[in-house]
Parts: C-alpha cells; structure tokens; sequence
C-alpha cells in the first residue's frame, strides 16, 4: 500500500489538476491489515465493545470478512461512542470514539487522502499533517511578526468547527481531486453513521466526530478550500498591506499590517464562513494592536499591548536585554491552571496504590512531557513555575499517606537529590532572529 500511496503522491504534485479514480481497490486485504498494526493500543473500544487484541486473535479472516462486506457494500460503519474529557475552560469536549472495523478503514481512507492533498494544501497549514508540528506553527507565528512590517493580529474562533463541518460542500470538497464514487459513498458513510449516547442513536447531519481517525484530514480539506486558498487567492490581493495566516487545524491567527484591512478581512472572514455553515465565536474573535508599535501606540492612548493566544500560549510584546521588539510567549494561563489541576489529582490518585518507586518514573515522564511541549523560547518562567509547584505537590501527598508525616523539606531534598526530577529546559528554540 505504501509504494501505491507514494505513486498518487507523485501524480498529485506532478498534475494538480487529475483527479484520481480506481482508489477503493487500495481496501485491500493486505492494505487494511497494514493499516490495523498503525492502530495504536490500549485505546477506549466504540460501541461494539471489541479491543484490539480481541479482533487480532482472528485477523485473517476478520479482515477477510471485512474486504468482503466492502466489495458488496453491505459493510456500514457503526456510530461513534460518544464520550466527553474536559477542556482547560472547565467545558467538556464531545470525542466520537469508532469502532475496530471502523477505525481500520478510516486509517485506510485517511491515508489515502493525504497522500493526494498534502500536495495541495499551502505552507500556512500545519495541523495533522505529516513532518509538522504545532512547534512548526509557533515558529511561524514568530517569523511572521519579526520579519514583516506586521501591526495587528486577528485572534479568530470557529465556533464547534467539527460538529458543524456541512456535508455537502465538504463532498464537493472531495469531488475537486477524487471522482472514484465507491471511495466518496463509503466517506458519506461514515459522516452519518451517527452518534450513540447513554445507549441512544443520534442522527448526523452535518459535522465530522472529533476522535475519528479520519476527522483531521477532512478538516484540513475543508478549510483548504473554505479558508487558505480564500485568503490566499482572494484577501491577499485585496489588501493594501501583508497579510499572513498560521493555521493549525480550525486554530489559526492573521497577521495583518494595516487596521483597515483587519478590519475588512474580519467582516469578510464572517461572511466567508457562514457561507459554509461555519461562524465565528465572537466573544473569543477580536483584533489586537500587536508588534514592534504596539507598545508605544497603546502607551499614547494610556493602554496596555494586546495579547492573544495560539497552541496553549499566551503571545505578548516583550523586548530584548539590548530593548528591542521580540514576541514573548507563555504558557496559558487557563492551560496551566488544568496541568496543575491534573498532575494534583493524579497524585492524590497513587499515593496510596503503589509505592513512590513504581509511580516515580511515571511522573518524571508527565513532567518531561511538559517540558516538552510547553519548552519554548520566552517561556522558561512558566515551565520552572510547573517544576516548582510540582515538587511542592509531590511532598504534600507524600506526607499525607499516613497520619505521620513521611519527608520534611531537608529529608525530601535528599531524596530528590538521590532520585531526581526532570529539570525545566527550552526544547524548542524560536528566537534565531534576535539580538540580544
């Protein structure tokens, strides 16, 4: 399967025009038993209740029976089980969760997707997609507003983006580069296959279930069409001045150079949308006074530098040691107070369940985890504010296993002198463009 995705790729870069037919027989039997050894273990299991390690007692003929389900059309994806995790807001995050068939012939169909549109999609996308990272989109942010005359950023929310994705213009979508009808009708498929909650069967009319395997991509060509290629082709012509958009995923900024076209693109970029079902969260939606003026335009009107946030971070305008412009960055404040939130109650969850030697390496690898996402240039501080607190949790707990109190802090500095955390470091170096 991966030499045959490679030839598409290929065919899409060479001729951005083809559209590709013949694709279902990629649903092979070889293809979706490669594409269920991508499938990541100890997951939660869909509405049939079926682990991976329950389907992989009998693959062959699982698969076997699946290919066959497929070639007569009578294989129908299953809903998706819903389930909710908590967002750093205190609001809860709707996550479809598929069934193993059903996760099988999504990673299938999603690699096939990508295969043809990674050639299309433009360089300010980066959610999803294969050798980029939410770093990568960072960085970007960073260059933009340092290389360019860039005054102003409008910080946009699409509103449910994947619960209100509409399904026929994401077909048509779809129709741009594939014409093999059995591949589109198996897609429509499982976009309403439904949701099934508290043991009741909604109906799906419009979105994509976040958790779906093949959500990200959808999304992606999506917001190809509807927003890059819109603002590529048309914004940027219309405006006066630069204007450049980061993208992850349906989280994106504009950065744009002068107030008037912020002003018009943000009327345009509403009326864009809601074109295709899609609206902006206007309480999370606002232009920001942001760059190397910022500051001393806000000072004038006796005001403080706007700030916006993007990935987890909070950007702000900050200066060099020498006083020059830099964009400063720093772990959201509602993200940190969750991290903090979480790694209090997974230590209350343990300290009682198994000696400190079993869960220790666990969490000094929650603690490299952080440090590696949130490990940025301009963020040092907050990742040593993490480490700091952490450690103060960690002896509150340990102290409260028993009415006696285990470590004070001279015996606990001994012990973490003998069995030390991961330190707080920057891993990801955004500020190659300054001097200091």
């Amino acid at each position: 399967m991966e030499t045959q995705l490679n030839l598409i790729s290929e065919i899409a870069v060479k001729d951005r025009q083809c559209k590709f037919n013949n694709l279902i027989h990629l649903l092979n039997k070889d293809g979706l038993k490669e594409c269920f050894y991508q499938l990541k273990k100890g997951r939660a299991t869909g509405v049939d209740n079926v682990t991976l390690e329950e389907y992989e007692l009998n693959l062959d003929a699982n698969i076997e029976d699946l290919v066959a389900r497929m070639k007569r059309f009578s294989y129908r994806p299953q809903p998706v089980r819903r389930v909710y995790i908590p967002k750093a807001n205190g609001k809860l995050r709707p996550l479809g969760i598929p069934a193993i068939e059903d996760k099988i012939v999504q990673m299938a169909i999603a690699r096939i997707l990508t295969a043809i549109y990674e050639a299309d999609f433009l360089d300010s996308s980066y959610g999803f997609r294969p050798g980029r990272s939410c770093h990568d989109a960072l960085n970007r942010v960073d260059k933009n507003i340092m290389k360019y005359p860039i005054n102003h950023v409008i910080d946009a929310d699409i509103k449910g983006f994947f619960d209100n994705v509409n399904h026929d213009w994401l077909l048509r979508c779809l129709q741009e580069r594939i014409s093999d009808k059995k591949l589109l009708r198996y897609i429509v498929r499982f976009l309403k296959a439904g949701v099934m909650e508290a043991g009741k069967w909604q109906m799906t009319d419009k979105g994509t279930p976040q958790g779906g395997i093949i959500s990200p991509i959808l999304a992606n060509i999506y917001l190809h069409y509807v927003l890059d290629l819109w603002l590529e082709r048309v914004v940027k012509r219309q405006s006066r001045g630069i204007v450049m958009m980061v993208r992850y995923a349906d989280d994106f900024v504009i950065c744009v150079q002068y107030k008037d076209d912020a002003e018009q693109i943000l009327v345009a970029l509403r009326n864009r949308l809601e074109k295709f079902g899609l609206e902006l969260a206007e309480d999370k939606t606002k232009i920001i006074g942001f760059g190397r003026y910022a500051v001393e335009n806000a000072s004038k009107k006796g005001q403080r530098a706007g700030t916006f946030n993007f990935l987890g971070f909070t950007h702000f305008c900050d200066k060099t040691r020498s006083g020059r412009f830099k964009v400063g960055r720093t772990t959201d404040r509602k993200r940190f107070s969750a991290k903090m939130k979480e790694m209090n109650n997974w230590l209350r969850s343990v300290r009682n369940v198994a000696p400190v030697k079993d869960w220790w390496p666990i969490l000094c690898a929650k603690l490299r985890g952080h440090f590696q996402y949130y490990g940025v240039s301009g963020n040092y501080r907050g990742i040593k504010r993490f480490y700091y607190l952490t450690v103060r949790l960690v002896l509150k707990w340990l102290n409260r296993r028993s009415q006696k109190k285990s470590y004070n802090w001279e015996s606990y500095r001994e012990y973490l002198e003998k069995y030390p955390l991961p330190k707080p470091r920057i891993y990801h170096d955004f500020y190659t463009l300054y001097s200091y």
